[in-house]
């Protein structure tokens, strides 16, 4: 074989190797950020939950405060109720829409600022919606009952003072104990119960698939 027939072999060879390396690394990529896009469903599945949980509440403290405007603890009740059900609402539907908006066909590093902004809003979501329940699980009990009618005078029973004491002091314990063992700098890696497995869990695939196309 001249020289000139090995040279024009070795160059098709080369862009061969090329091509299928370039394949190779689309397809990984391809695997990968749909293991990322999977991981975030069931975050999805469950705001969808939180949105009619949401509605569930806000239509209860709508019926309460309607029912009691002339019983000041009932139309509070109702109204608080009302809001938080708005709130629950509206923070899982932001939830939602951040993590739809994703682009699976941008850079890795688009990807992953989009999935840290969507962790943190999870976060706020979390506290937001799930540190009240302290309190809230008394005003749920009470709008129940008011539905059925209350006389304007009626004092408050001395269990749902007792409840909302205990549940307070619950809110603000679990509130310092929160900040007091906040990591100084969070890590991804790190298990964490508190529902945003599988946004980590999707920024660990990133960062392996960053990590791979860097070579």
């Amino acid at each position: 074989m001249e020289l000139d027939e090995l040279r024009t072999a070795w160059q098709a060879l080369g862009r061969q190797l090329e091509h299928h390396d370039a394949l190779q690394l689309r397809m990984y990529r391809s695997d990968r950020l749909d293991a990322a896009r999977r991981g975030l469903r069931p975050l999805v599945w469950g705001q969808a939950l939180q949105i009619a949980f949401g509605l569930a509440l806000l239509l209860l403290g709508l019926a309460c405060w309607t029912r009691n405007t002339d019983v000041p603890a009932l139309l509070a009740t109702g109204l608080i109720l009302h809001a938080f059900g708005l709130l629950n609402i509206v923070l899982a539907a932001l939830t939602i829409g951040l993590a739809a908006s994703i682009d699976y066909g941008a850079p890795v590093l688009d990807i992953q600022r989009r999935l840290a902004r969507l962790l943190r809003l999870f976060g706020i979501n979390a506290k937001a919606c799930g540190l009240p329940w302290w309190i809230m699980w008394v005003l749920v009990v009470v709008a129940v009952a008011g539905l059925q009618g209350l006389p304007a005078g009626a004092g408050t029973p001395g269990w749902i003072t007792l409840s909302l004491g205990v549940g307070l002091a619950g809110l603000l314990a679990t509130g310092a104990w929160a900040w007091l063992r906040r990591p100084a700098a969070p890590d991804p890696a790190t298990p964490r119960c508190d529902g945003g497995d599988g946004i980590r869990r999707s920024q660990r695939i990133l960062a392996d698939l960053d990590a791979f196309e860097r070579g």
